[in-house]
């Protein structure tokens, strides 16, 4: 995984099929792996949902600068 200034400059974004504007996001380094013992444990938590909710609520994820 990257340093924390990696972290910091992208973010791992998963929209809402249905609501626009709405999703989650989450930091990642360019390549958008997500360090998730740096996450809270709510982060984590909406993370996994996120992941499940693919093809269901959410579009897949894209990386983007934060």
């Amino acid at each position: 995984m990257g340093n924390d200034t990696d972290l910091r400059r992208w973010q791992l974004r998963f929209r809402s099929i249905f609501h626009p504007g709405r999703g989650f996001s989450f930091p990642c380094d360019a390549a958008g792996h997500v360090d998730l013992d740096a996450l809270s444990e709510r982060a984590r938590a909406n993370y996994f949902y996120a992941r499940g909710m693919l093809g269901r609520e959410l579009l897949p994820p894209q990386v983007e600068r934060a």
